[in-house]
């Protein structure tokens, strides 16, 4: 049975309440508060807390049931026993709760009675539920925060097209670190723990509808209803890329995670099968999850295999080549028409061949002259590889090869490998939104290929 419509709310909310809210620091529910007003809420917080009047300038309820207005989130950050405590008394003005309180099932037998217990209630009160053991949601289409680390520990990134669905909320807080560290944005984060109700197959359903959404990132420790999820899945995969990491693939990190969500991982076969049969794109690690939505953030997805290669290194140029070749991908000569152009443009060094090497005599223009001569209906996806070294080269070759890839329907991703000084240069892409790699992780076809550039 599909849930549309059922968890737009905790997506669109108008109005929040914070039980456990606290002035003290050193409580979780005083950094919910915070990142709420940071973020820039627009509709109603309610803390709640029968131990004060107000905090932080709001009036502060004794319980959920003394709020008049209805409350599209409740965040509970109470123990777990005052979780069942709260949600059996008057809750009926709540929609949707996000539970942040760790201490159900992922500790053991006592705790997957109390998650048992959670569940009935919400089924009875006809609550929706994110959780337990999360951190519920970054959102910068509403400009909602629950996570309970402060931004100075892990940065917030800035809005982009990317939604990202896990179950750890370690997972969620790593990614959205170095994604802001990397100037890449994100549509909607969303940590639901425990699965006690809401999960990925209910995210997808909505994140397929979701115009802020353009591409899903998934972090999958299992699934419990294989057949809604392939269901959701391949639904939304018609209308957007679908990316996981499927985790605890075998017996050692299956025991992790039964520890860490209480997740039971099942073969991984399956899951495989799965991912298959609705479309998504499985990666192998963390690194290719995140490139992933680094590239996905920029561009649309590549139309086929052939690939332009520009760069001013001609021994990276060949590595790049021969990885390219050995992916699968197709790496065509260049037309005779193209050749010709590439001549007159291009110093007198350059090979004009593929990869172009522009040589240790390139310009910042050169780079551009190649793309706007070279990568014609040919090639489906450009691969730009800058080497520092040139003294020509400045930092300024980024906002010009950004304005050629803005004006481009077609990927043109920028790979800078090296030491400090390369990296310091490479944030002259990443300050203006342009990826760059040390590891290239392409989506081509029905595979995902890499393409990594080794300097022997």
């Amino acid at each position: 049975m599909t849930t549309e419509g059922q968890i737009d709310f905790f997506f669109k909310p108008e109005s929040i309440a914070l039980i456990g809210a606290s002035p003290n620091p050193e409580k979780l529910s005083c950094t919910i508060l915070e990142n709420l007003l940071k973020m820039g809420f627009k509709g109603n917080i309610y803390p709640v807390n029968p131990g004060y009047q107000e905090i932080r300038g709001l009036k502060c309820y004794p319980a959920p049931g003394d709020i008049k207005d209805k409350i599209d989130i409740a965040i509970f950050a109470v123990p777990a026993s005052t979780v069942l405590e709260i949600l059996n008394g008057p809750v009926e003005n709540i929609k949707g709760a996000i539970i942040v309180s760790s201490g159900f099932r992922e500790i053991g037998p006592e705790g997957k009675e109390m998650e048992g217990r959670l569940k009935d209630i919400l089924k009875t009160k006809k609550i929706r539920a994110m959780g337990p053991n999360c951190l519920g949601i970054y959102d910068t289409a509403s400009k909602v925060d629950t996570f309970f680390i402060s931004s100075d520990k892990v940065e917030r990134p800035s809005s982009g097209g990317v939604s990202v669905l896990t179950q750890s909320g370690s997972f969620a807080a790593m990614i959205m670190d170095e994604m802001a560290n990397e100037g890449a944005g994100v549509a909607r984060v969303v940590s639901y723990g425990n699965k006690v109700d809401v999960d990925e197959s209910d995210c997808l359903e909505f994140l397929e509808r979701d115009e802020a959404t353009k591409a899903v990132a998934l972090y999958i420790e299992s699934v419990v209803n294989g057949r809604r999820f392939i269901a959701a899945a391949s639904r939304c995969v018609q209308k957007k890329p679908v990316v996981a990491l499927k985790v605890g693939k075998r017996e050692p990190g299956a025991k992790a995670a039964s520890s860490h969500t209480g997740a039971v991982s099942g073969r991984y076969e399956a899951y495989e099968a799965a991912f298959r049969k609705a479309g998504i794109i499985e990666v192998e690690s963390y690194e290719e999850l995140k490139d992933a939505c680094k590239v996905l953030n920029r561009y649309p997805l590549a139309k086929g295999k052939r690939i332009l290669i520009i760069t001013d290194g001609g021994g990276i140029g060949i590595s790049i080549a021969d990885a390219c070749e050995e992916a699968g991908l197709r790496v065509p000569d260049l037309s005779i028409e193209a050749i010709s152009k590439l001549r007159k443009k291009l110093p007198v060094f350059a090979s004009v061949r593929n990869p172009v090497d522009l040589t240790g005599n390139v310009k910042d223009e050169h780079y551009i002259d190649a793309l706007q001569e070279a990568f014609g209906e040919e090639y489906d996806l450009a691969i730009v590889s800058l080497l520092w070294g040139p003294p020509l080269l400045s930092k300024g070759v980024a906002e010009k090869i950004k304005v050629f890839a803005s004006h481009c329907e077609k990927p043109v991703l920028i790979c800078s490998p090296g030491g400090k000084f390369s990296r310091e240069m490479s944030s002259a892409f990443t300050s203006i939104g342009i990826p760059v790699f040390l590891l290239l992780t392409v989506r081509l076809g029905q595979q995902w290929y890499c393409v990594e550039e080794k300097i022997n």
